[in-house]
């Protein structure tokens, strides 16, 4: 497997606490990593293509959610963008 080089410049969360940003994306981090090392990237990232954007969609999460909990769930979502 070849390395990647993935760098998110700007994740916009509305609703969430300021404090809780930190803790969102490294669970974010962890998460897309672990979903990368086990299932690849997506077919479509082999041909070395960049995207300057991407939309990874809209989850919800509950009222009081643990923000290791979103920061995964926007990594899952992230992830599904990637094979757009």
């Amino acid at each position: 497997m070849r390395p990647i080089d993935l760098h998110i410049e700007e994740l916009v969360l509305d609703g969430f606490a300021p404090g809780d940003r930190h803790r969102i994306g490294a669970a974010l981090e962890r998460e897309l990593t672990r979903l990368l090392a086990e299932r690849g990237v997506p077919a479509s990232w082999e041909r070395g293509g960049e995207a300057p954007r991407l939309d990874g969609g809209t989850f919800e999460a509950k009222p009081g959610a643990r923000p290791e909990r979103v920061g995964a769930q926007i990594a899952q979502s992230v992830f599904r963008g990637m094979g757009k």
